[in-house]
């Protein structure tokens, strides 16, 4: 074995990286257990101790220390699926923006443009300024773009003589600006709402943002979250040296006031009795103890003596003599992230508030500025005008770039204002920097929250500002966006909506982790039982690739999910694949009188070709999911490609080290027992001759599977058809058909209505109000449900989950999900022919592919109502469909290479129907037992998986057992008809050979 000593240092190095990365995971799984044991079942105390742990270092290697944040940012996160939470996608309306940027327009065939676009974008892959276009030119042919759009906002970009093509190119411009900064100013919101490990990412080329918030138990609150108008203000600032003085008397008065506390409590003035009354005090004033070290008097002494100043530190800076002073401008103080929710509390105290003025409000940076990771600053602003509110607000601003000081070279922002704001901004920034030695600052402030708080040098006449300070180029380009919020108005609504319960997530997190134990022991038990020693080798490196899966999940951040634990699942049935191939390899070498040494060498080399092929076509299948997938699929898709190529190096590479191993110490390596030593050795069967009536089975299949399509239909998932879905549970068992007629009573319409993992639990879906994604339409739906489901008396119900999803986001849906499957065939089809150079080979793989689609979908048809479990067709189909895809093509590849190897050997052309037949007789056991092994694994997911993922792993059962028949029986006989130089029969002339197959043929 060539490089051991490399492939031993890699081993170590990949070793070592995935337990540094898998570390993080069981150091905050300790942090939150401590939560837990502290807060005895009181989550908001368990939520203050995990937020007093976010700054502290939890995580010491010595080279490096980790916070509890920072761990928690490296461990592998939960999918809510597995922990409960709620999932989201918003979509940005184009429609409302569009019409803004030309002011609102009465202008009939402008209007009916803009809905005409928005009723196609539902159905259409094109983007919603380009539909628009082609509406307005449809109703409009005569009238010019530039006619609406060429206003004083946009005079910088569209004129009266701007083309159409000009005007749109600047609505798709706006478009993605409008869609960036909602995705920016979303993410501050979530930032801001306190979730742990939030996820927000950006559906690039639509104008949807997907956002998961795990553990998020208040739905309504998310909801009006995120789907409020952002709001962005210019106010004026206070010096902290205005404000300090006020703090002061608040930090006076809140210790007053624990001292008042204290007397009444009848407590002594003993400071070591501090730590025994402090929890109750802070209590009155609205605080926590976290931020306080009970075993230290002194400082629980100063925290009741300073309550404010202990959590919250004026802004200073070095004066003369080196003796801090009160430093210049806005920031008044500075507070630790975790301090944060109790210097809040603190202010909102009825005593405090009575002591700051009406004209002082206080607010928060947007994040901790880079030199002091874990201080966040507060600033002081001061309201004006009547109505005590911003000096000018955002919808002045015409438009904002990240740019360059030409001076200093160092990042800055420039902004532009209208003609009206550049008015009133002459103004104010001429107040502000009246006083050369006392220039005012002024806050840009977005959602209640301080971006930016520049001081102004000078006035500025003409609405044409830069921003300067100290900012990264990152930095300019946020705060760019964040000032176009005023810029672009348009909302965001939420389209597709799911809520899971933690009591929902807790019975996947356990049907999930026993799948797999259950698998993973099943596997290791039938490699020892069928390989012998050379079984225990292959679980070994069954046992580190799961490992190895594990440890790159944690260093990519990756969300595991159900379905992604499916795909650990599956890869452990997988995984042995290539240590089948190599064995079954070995087997042959030691046949042909090899010894073992000389087998094993061979055998690894042999099979090589066949290993490659066979998982490079199933990780293609895996990408073209993780591309057009999205959710928990896109887990699922992630697993499945990391664990082809971690099994891959563990199955070619950590199997060999050990067997090198053990012939170094002159251990007797065995690949079989004795009663596995001959399965299928000399098989011989007519698969060519015979190929027909498989030829006639299929068709027959299929035929009544199209019939069973085109007139039984599927049953659609919700993220199919649109609609509403809602998983109920009852505390009994409840009647399926009263729990329907309900629920067709109270939403006047049919309701699908299935049990879901037990007699107590249903599934509803309904289409009522389909077409409608606001908040009241929700609430409607849920009213039309409760008022159903409360008429089955004497039987309480929690909803445990729910989710709603959009027709526009259905239709997207089903048409990435059609795509995906084209792209597949087509993938695997260029890449058989490029790999094997027949097209023949491709040819024969696209059907055979197309084949075991069409087989499931039949089935699916066919199996709907008749078996106790949900068969929807929703994306978890969509991706078991193109899973079986890949374990095809697996399969088949196989025996292609097979075929190759002895199409290589023979010099005549004339034997191709023999050459098939015995390609397929020669690969059949290590087909046979890869099968088997995947088999038991799905079979397990199946049985233990939970309901969530039963339908889904019910299609990979089923499309193993098909692909597995189509790889044998179909795949490579269809290259004897294919090719038409060759003979259809093969040569069989020893009187064995004939033996069997006129076996087979009977």
């Amino acid at each position: 074995m060539q490089g051991k000593g490399l492939i031993k240092f890699l081993v170590i190095v990949v070793t070592i990286a995935c337990l540094y990365s898998l570390s993080f995971t069981f150091v905050t799984r300790k942090v939150e257990r401590d939560a837990v044991a502290y807060a005895k079942g009181d989550f908001a105390k368990e939520k203050a101790y995990l937020d007093s742990m976010a700054g502290e270092v939890v995580y010491n290697l010595g080279i490096a220390k980790y916070t509890y944040r920072e761990a928690k940012g490296n461990e592998i996160a939960l999918g809510l699926d597995l922990k409960g939470g709620m999932n989201v996608t918003m979509e940005v309306s184009l429609q409302e923006l569009v019409r803004n940027l030309a002011n609102n327009p009465k202008d009939e065939n402008f209007n009916k443009a803009l809905e005409n676009a928005n009723i196609r974008s539902k159905n259409s892959q094109n983007g919603y300024v380009s539909l628009f276009v082609e509406e307005f030119k449809k109703l409009s042919p005569n009238a010019t773009l530039a006619s609406f759009f060429a206003t004083k906002d946009n005079s910088a970009y569209v004129n009266a003589n701007s083309t159409d093509g000009q005007v749109e190119s600047f609505l798709q411009r706006e478009a993605t600006n409008a869609i960036d900064n909602s995705f920016k100013v979303l993410r501050t919101r979530i930032d801001k709402f306190g979730v742990t490990s939030p996820n927000i990412q950006l559906q690039q080329g639509t104008n949807r943002i997907l956002i998961e918030l795990p553990g998020v138990t208040d739905q309504e609150r998310v909801r009006k979250l995120l789907q409020g108008s952002a709001r962005l203000e210019f106010w004026e600032t206070y010096h902290n040296v205005e404000i300090y003085p006020m703090l002061e008397n608040v930090n006076s008065a809140l210790a007053a006031t624990l001292k008042e506390t204290e007397k009444a409590a009848g407590t002594a003035a003993d400071t070591t009795k501090a730590d025994s009354t402090e929890a109750g005090l802070l209590a009155t004033l609205g605080a926590s103890q976290d931020s306080l070290n009970a075993s230290d008097s002194s400082a629980n002494l100063l925290a009741l003596q300073n309550p404010l100043f202990n959590v919250l530190r004026p802004a200073t800076a070095m004066g003369p003599n080196n003796q801090p002073m009160l430093a210049s401008g806005p920031i008044v103080g500075y507070a630790q992230l975790r301090d944060t929710a109790k210097v809040n509390r603190y202010l909102e105290n009825p005593v405090v508030k009575q002591i700051i003025p009406t004209n002082v409000k206080l607010l928060w940076g947007v994040k901790p500025n880079p030199q002091t990771p874990e201080q966040l600053e507060l600033y002081a602003v001061k309201p004006s005008g009547v109505e005590a509110g911003p000096i000018l607000g955002g919808n002045v601003i015409t438009d904002a770039k990240d740019d360059f000081d030409p001076q200093s070279n160092s990042p800055m922002v420039t902004m532009y204002m209208n003609s009206e704001g550049a008015r009133e901004w002459r103004r104010i920034t001429a107040t502000a920097s009246a006083d050369a030695n006392n220039k005012q600052a002024i806050a840009i402030v977005l959602d209640g929250v301080v971006y930016s708080a520049p001081t102004v040098q000078g006035e500025i006449p003409n609405g044409i500002s830069q921003i300067t300070g100290n900012f990264t180029i990152e930095d300019t380009k946020d705060l760019a966006n964040v000032l176009k919020a005023g810029r672009l108005p348009t909302t965001a609504k939420i389209v597709e909506e799911a809520v899971v319960g933690p009591s929902l997530g807790q019975a996947a997190i356990d049907a999930g982790i026993n799948s797999s134990v259950i698998g993973l022991i099943v596997v290791l038990i039938f490699m020892i039982l069928y390989y012998n020693r050379a079984g225990l080798v292959a679980n070994i490196a069954v046992v580190f690739n799961v490992f190895f899966i594990m440890g790159v999940l944690a260093s990519l951040n990756a969300v595991l999910t159900l379905p992604g634990i499916a795909g650990i699942v599956l890869t452990i049935g997988t995984a042995v694949d290539a240590n089948v191939l190599i064995y079954e390899r070995i087997r042959e070498e030691l046949r042909g009188g090899k010894s073992i040494r000389q087998a094993i060498s061979d055998g690894y080399k042999h099979a090589m070709s066949s290993i490659l092929d066979s998982q490079i076509t199933t990780f293609l299948t895996g990408a073209i999911l993780f591309f057009f997938g999205s959710g928990p699929i896109l887990g699922f898709a992630t697993t499945l490609m990391i664990g082809i190529i971690t099994s891959l190096f563990t199955s070619i590479f950590i199997s060999r080290i050990i067997f090198e191993w053990m012939l170094t110490k002159g251990w007797s390596i065995t690949v079989s027992h004795r009663w596995s030593e001959h399965t299928l050795q000399n098989a011989n069967y007519g698969f060519v001759p015979n190929r027909k009536k498989f030829y006639i089975v299929s068709a027959a299949v299929i035929v009544i599977g199209l019939i069973s399509i085109f007139t039984k239909g599927f049953s659609l998932g919700v993220d199919f058809q649109g609609g509403r879905t809602y998983t109920v549970r009852f505390e009994q068992p409840v009647n399926l058909e009263e729990v329907r007629s309900n629920l067709n009573e109270a939403f006047e319409m049919n309701t699908e209505v299935k049990t879901f993992g037990g007699d107590s639990q249903v599934r509803v879906t309904t289409a009522y109000q389909i077409e409608e994604t606001s908040d009241e339409a929700d609430q409607a739906v849920l009213d039309k449900l409760n008022s159903g489901l409360s008429k089955i008396q004497g039987n309480n119900y929690e909803i445990a989950s729910s989710q709603k999803v959009g027709p526009t986001i259905a239709n997207d849906m089903k048409t990435r999900a059609i795509y995906a499957g084209i792209a597949s065939i087509i993938v695997i089809a260029l890449y058989i022919l490029l790999r094997f150079r027949r097209w023949q080979f491709s040819v024969a793989a696209a059907i055979t592919t197309v084949h075991d689609i069409v087989i499931i979908l039949a089935l699916f048809s066919l199996l709907d109502g008749i078996v106790p479990f949900a068969l929807d067709i929703d994306q978890h189909f969509v991706a078991a469909i193109l899973t079986v895809v890949g374990y095809s093509i697996n399969d088949t590849v196989v025996v292609f290479d097979r075929l190759r190897e002895y199409l290589g050997l023979s010099k005549s052309k004339k034997d191709i129907g023999a050459t098939v037949n015995e390609a397929i007789n020669k690969t059949l056991s290590r087909t046979v037992i890869t099968s088997l092994t995947v088999i038991f694994v799905l079979a397990v997911l199946f049985v233990f998986g939970g309901e969530v993922i039963r339908g889904f792993s019910f299609a990979i059962l089923v499309g193993i057992i098909v692909a597995t028949y189509s790889s044998i029986f179909l795949a490579a006989p269809l290259i004897v008809d294919l090719d038409s130089r060759q003979p259809a029969e093969p040569a069989i002339t020893d009187a064995k050979s004939k033996a069997a197959l006129k076996t087979a043929k009977a």
